[in-house]
């Protein structure tokens, strides 16, 4: 006996999924600049950047946005035709 095969869910829209990144950018850097700013205020603005992104960008690639991708996937989509 053979499943029905079954289409994948359509991605996303840009729009969304800019809505998903900035829900996950911006207090990330917010608390990393909380938690680090502090300890990093007489480093050059390059070197801060560069550490404040070494911290910032795994977190949020890898864990926050699959993590609100997932959550928001049961979210309604507006069809084409709307």
């Amino acid at each position: 006996m053979s499943a029905a095969p079954t289409t994948p869910p359509a991605p996303p829209s840009a729009h969304r999924r800019a809505f998903i990144t900035w829900l996950a950018v911006y207090p990330t850097i917010t608390l990393a600049l909380a938690l680090l700013g502090p300890y990093m205020n007489d480093l050059p603005l390059v070197l801060r950047t560069l550490i404040l992104t070494v911290v910032v960008v795994p977190i949020v690639a890898y864990w926050l946005i699959p993590t609100l991708m997932k959550a928001t996937a049961s979210l309604p989509r507006r069809s084409a035709g709307a």
